[in-house]
Order: C-alpha cells, then sequence, then structure tokens
C-alpha cells in the first residue's frame, strides 16, 4: 500500500511540475502558433523572429493562435532602428484593432515596460523615470511579464518596471501579441519567447 502511495505521489508531482514547466511560443523555423494582422512584416531569420514595417507604414500584430490569462512570459529582444513595438496580454485583434493591454517596448525615453491600454484608458502606469537607463538600445534584452489575476508585474533585464492591480485585467483574458507602431521605418528582432501557465 504505502508503495502504491509514494508512486502516486511521485507522479503527482511529476504532473504538476510538467504542467508548469516553460513552452517555448517560438519555434526558430517558422511562425506556427502565431497569426498575423495586417500588412507589415513577420518573418524568421537566423533562427530569429523579425518584426518589419512594411510599405503601408501601419500597425501590425503578430498573436498567438491560443489565449491565456495567467502566466509567466519571458522573451528577448533587440531594436534596430526606431524599435518602437509592445507585448500585448489577455488582448482581442479585429483586423489591426487591439483591445487589450501593452508592455510597451520603445526606445530610450518612451516608457519601455510600462502597460498601456488599448482603445481604453491609455496609459495605467509607467517606469520610474529613473529606469530608464535599464533599457540597452540596439542589444539584447530580456523581458518578464507576469500575469496573475488582477496583478500585472514587468521586469527588464532583471530590474521590476512596474507593478499593477487592476479589476478590469483581472476580468479579462486573451491573446498574447507582438506590435509593430504604425509610422514606418522599424525593425525589432525577438527570440527566446517562453510562456509558463500559472494555476488558478
Amino acid at each position: 500500500m504505502r508503495y502504491i502511495i509514494r508512486i502516486l505521489v511521485v507522479m503527482l508531482v511529476f504532473f504538476q511540475f510538467g504542467c508548469n514547466s516553460p513552452k517555448e511560443l517560438f519555434n526558430q523555423r517558422d511562425l506556427e502558433g502565431w497569426q498575423i494582422y495586417g500588412t507589415e512584416k513577420w518573418y524568421v531569420e537566423n533562427d530569429l523572429l523579425v518584426a518589419e514595417s512594411g510599405s503601408d507604414e501601419e500597425y501590425g500584430y503578430l498573436a498567438t493562435t491560443d489565449n491565456y490569462k495567467n502566466f509567466e512570459l519571458e522573451l528577448e529582444f533587440l531594436q534596430e532602428q526606431n524599435g518602437n513595438s509592445g507585448v500585448f496580454f489577455r488582448s482581442h485583434i479585429e483586423g489591426t484593432k487591439i483591445t487589450g493591454w501593452q508592455v510597451e517596448v520603445a526606445p530610450p525615453g518612451h516608457d519601455t515596460g510600462g502597460i498601456y491600454e488599448s482603445y481604453g484608458r491609455d496609459w495605467l502606469i509607467k517606469p520610474d523615470s529613473s529606469k530608464d537607463e535599464v533599457l540597452k538600445f540596439g542589444e539584447w534584452n530580456k523581458m518578464k511579464i507576469r500575469v496573475v489575476g488582477d496583478s500585472v508585474t514587468t521586469w527588464l533585464n532583471g530590474v521590476q518596471m512596474v507593478e499593477l492591480k487592476d479589476d478590469k485585467i483581472g476580468m479579462a483574458t486573451g491573446k498574447i501579441a507582438l506590435q509593430i507602431h504604425s509610422g514606418g521605418g522599424i525593425k525589432v528582432y525577438w527570440r527566446n519567447i517562453e510562456i509558463k501557465k500559472i494555476p488558478e
């Protein structure tokens, strides 16, 4: 009997560990698991995911086909040229109209790591201006986004940027999406995009 109980405990621990292990959202080969919205360019080059402005110079999005509610997302980005982009969570997209919340990815002085509500209340929280130096423009940066219930916390290169509690966010679920801002001249590289679901 004790032997059976031990086996069941081991199986339970293994199951929980497996469910909470990180999942690669980008396979370094193609855009499997993602969907393009708009006419801007999304492609894979040298094992990297590339976001680049197209001839229309409009907003563009690359969104997961799956929805996510509670999770910890880690990714790396390198901004070339303008580099105005972002990471949306619990979002919904129709054409190039996206509703939801964006963790900003932008050039220096433009609040990378802050949280913006699209087609809603605009900026909800910005990092303290002293944290602007955390961004390494033109180099690889590591971002972590933790979303659990009504709480969102962001980190950039190991530094906590903002922490927010919001009832509206707490009621939502939806896709994760990368953005190309309108205006043209934007190019951003992405890699090591991993998500870990967090049980409610």
